[in-house]
């Protein structure tokens, strides 16, 4: 029996219910038939499809063993837990949402310290009064380690953080940190600010693809109809169907039609009988009724689009790239 194609999502909160509605959009509802409390899963329409329920961490780890075909999760543990991660995992699509920021925060007393420069000289100078280096509380090692070395900064040490890394400077155990951080009211409120210069990485929930998992044909072309059901889905997103006929509709109006609305024509040009179906951005698209109608048309309707399938698959090519097909 053919080994399953996994795909693995986060196993709760809020994580979870966005990657399930991302699928869902799709036309691709995650289910678990033993149970709520099941950790595996099916996905609608794809019999060999398996859903890992894992954590976002996990995720990261599974991806980096080949252990799952594509993954949910952050790309701070992307680029936290995976070594060289470019070359090991394919970032399909930034999904948009699990929003966050992994930052450089030091306190707020510090009032000369602003950007990383700043601290560079921080560091030099308290070293040299306390005969040892400033402490960095962080979950974020190799992130932290790449971003302080870029900048010049190497008189400091990294205290690994095992709760709340906010609060590790008024507890006295580290200096500054290196935290994830959405709107920066936990900092503020722990006496911290961010420099200037001190966003490490802008961290969004990605769907990701691994290299080293089991590519054989069953499993692309798996991968393509996910993509496929995907692709599908962010083009209907993008436009809404504009249906109208009238005689004056021809090639030259199309062609304005499309210069000043975004308009496209996925049928081609007008019917003998003046048809036409458009497909227009939805914020064009009382601009393009009025325009329309200026040129003849009696009717304008507009239709929501479910589903955009095109002969072109952009993110199934970008795969296959990756894994150099």
């Amino acid at each position: 029996m053919t080994a399953p194609f996994v795909v693995a999502v986060p196993s709760k909160g809020r994580l979870q219910e966005n990657a399930e509605a991302f699928f869902t959009r799709a036309n691709l509802a995650l289910a678990k038939p033993r149970g709520a409390r099941d950790y595996r899963g099916t996905m609608t329409g794809l019999d060999n499809v398996e859903i890992a329920y894992l954590s976002a961490s996990e995720i990261a780890a599974q991806l980096a063993r080949g252990a799952v075909h594509l993954g949910i999760t952050g790309e701070d543990l992307i680029r936290e837990s995976i070594h060289d991660a470019d070359s090991r995992v394919m970032l399909v699509e930034n999904l948009g949402f699990g929003s966050a920021n992994v930052v450089v925060a030091v306190p707020q007393a510090w009032i000369d310290v602003r950007t990383m420069a700043d601290l560079d000289d921080v560091a030099t100078s308290f070293r040299a009064r306390h005969n040892h280096r400033m402490r960095v509380a962080t979950k974020y090692i190799n992130l932290t380690r790449n971003f302080f070395a870029a900048h010049g900064v190497v008189d400091y040490r990294i205290v690994e953080s095992a709760g709340a890394t906010e609060g590790a400077p008024a507890a006295g155990t580290a200096e500054l940190i290196v935290d994830i951080t959405t709107t920066g009211a936990t900092l503020a409120a722990n006496g911290l600010k961010v420099l200037d210069d001190g966003v490490m990485l802008r961290s969004h929930a990605n769907l990701v693809a691994s290299r080293d998992a089991d590519w054989s044909a069953d499993h692309r072309e798996t991968a393509r109809m996910i993509f496929d059901h995907i692709a599908a889905s962010a083009r209907a997103r993008k436009y809404r169907e504009v249906r109208t006929r009238f005689s004056g509709c021809d090639a030259a109006l199309l062609a304005e039609a499309h210069a000043r609305f975004g308009v496209v024509s996925p049928f081609g040009g007008p019917t003998s009988s003046g048809m036409v179906t458009l497909h227009c951005p939805p914020a064009q698209l009382h601009a393009l009724s009025s325009f329309l109608r200026q040129r003849g048309a009696e009717t304008v309707s507009v239709a929501s689009l479910d589903y955009v399938f095109d002969r072109d698959n952009p993110l199934f090519a970008k795969l296959e790239a990756f894994l150099g097909a």
